[in-house]
């Protein structure tokens, strides 16, 4: 691909308002906290007002945690946004000792992971909120089917790679919650995450199942010498990061060749 085509739809956007040139992951946190997620209003002039409100409602949601002792200065920040998230959505468990759910688990992986993208504290809870609540309503219906999906589009593109999968028994036990329940949070590292989840935040949640295949077929080797489902699905949890920007921009490839190309998509 040239560079151009490999431009992710925030480099056009920005450019399109003015914004030319800006950095990359300050970009993010300006286009995360658009109207996209909802965290700020379409117009721009209430932007300042909104966010002093955000700013206060942080505080005090933070101020409650530590009066009840949930949480202290000593607290990772990702589990502290987790708790004020249970807080606001009324989940907090009566005792922080209580072993976390499975959703909670979810938004501290997808926390822990905006925190490497967004420096602001409050910016970075607000992100990590609407990004959560927009995986669990707009795409609540559509993130179980994607490991079908998964198998679709890896018979299209390797038919025998899945049949070993299945041979080893490993397609039922593939790391479906860490791919598309986590949108691989803790399994790619910042800068090749943040181009996913570009996608996933402008509205395609498909490109989840593009990264997954291509994941498969960068390591076709390694996984076609594996023989116990075990075995595979550890591999496919600890992939080496070293390859992760190639992934996701054959991923995008894909994306557009099985999906043609989305009008949000560079």
């Amino acid at each position: 691909m040239t560079d151009d085509s490999q431009r992710n739809f925030r480099s056009v956007y920005y450019e399109k308002v003015g914004f030319r040139g800006v950095e990359e992951k300050k970009s993010l946190e300006i286009l995360l906290k658009d109207d996209r997620l909802g965290i700020l209003p379409p117009h721009h002039e209430s932007h300042a007002k909104v966010m002093m409100y955000r700013k206060e409602q942080y505080s005090d949601v933070l101020h409650a945690l530590k009066v009840v002792r949930f949480v202290s200065d000593a607290t990772p920040q990702a589990e502290v946004y987790l708790r004020m998230y249970q807080l606001e959505s009324g989940k907090l468990p009566r005792s922080p000792s209580f072993p976390l759910e499975p959703e909670d688990e979810v938004f501290l992986a997808i926390a822990k992971a905006m925190e490497e993208m967004v420096e602001d504290s409050v910016d970075c809870y607000w992100i990590t909120r609407r990004f959560v609540n927009q995986l669990n309503t707009k795409y609540r219906d559509s993130l179980p089917q994607l490991p079908k999906a998964f198998e679709q589009y890896l018979t299209l593109e390797d038919g025998r790679l899945l049949t070993h999968l299945k041979t080893c028994s490993a397609a039922p036990k593939l790391p479906y919650d860490l791919w598309f329940k986590r949108c691989f949070a803790g399994c790619l590292p910042e800068s090749s995450l943040q181009r996913v989840w570009d996608k996933v935040v402008s509205g395609s949640c498909k490109i989840l199942v593009f990264v997954a295949v291509e994941i498969l077929l960068t390591f076709k080797i390694k996984v076609m010498a594996l023989s116990s489902a075990e075995k595979i699905t550890k591999f496919l949890e600890n992939i080496p990061q070293d390859s992760s920007d190639a992934i996701v921009s054959k991923a995008i490839d894909l994306w557009h060749k099985h999906c043609g190309t989305p009008v949000h998509s560079s």
